[in-house]
């Protein structure tokens, strides 16, 4: 017999409007079956024009980012990435700054590990 508590079925829009787009890391509550020390998952809507608050620096993780929808261009030190085509994606490790632009409305899918805190822009 299954463990209700150890499933967990959602829709990632409106799961991901809850925690500032993230569906799955350090962040949920322990003991849900979402809580993850070991990966973070985000659910990325984003308007034509949004940009992030800041760079992210001083790097921990590595992450992949997949386009799933829109023009998305990620910005690194020297180097610029735009995902333009559904499923176009783009992974950096450790150490690497970054920061992105929506250039048209955006959907992404961002997976990050390990999942640790300290990153979250403070919300204005």
């Amino acid at each position: 017999m299954e463990d209700s508590e150890s499933v967990y079925v959602g829709k990632a829009a409106p799961d991901a409007a809850g925690d500032r787009g993230w569906l799955l890391g350090h962040f949920k509550p322990s003991g849900d079956v979402r809580h993850s020390d070991e990966v973070e998952i985000k659910w990325g809507v984003h308007p034509k024009g949004e940009r992030r608050a800041q760079w992210t620096t001083g790097e921990k993780r590595t992450a992949l980012l997949v386009l799933i929808s829109g023009r998305f261009r990620m910005e690194f030190p020297g180097r610029d990435v735009l995902l333009t085509e559904q499923g176009d994606y783009v992974v950096w490790g450790r150490g690497v700054d970054h920061s992105w632009h929506a250039e048209e409305e955006s959907v992404v899918m961002t997976v990050r590990w390990p999942s640790i805190p300290g990153y979250a822009v403070p919300e204005a």
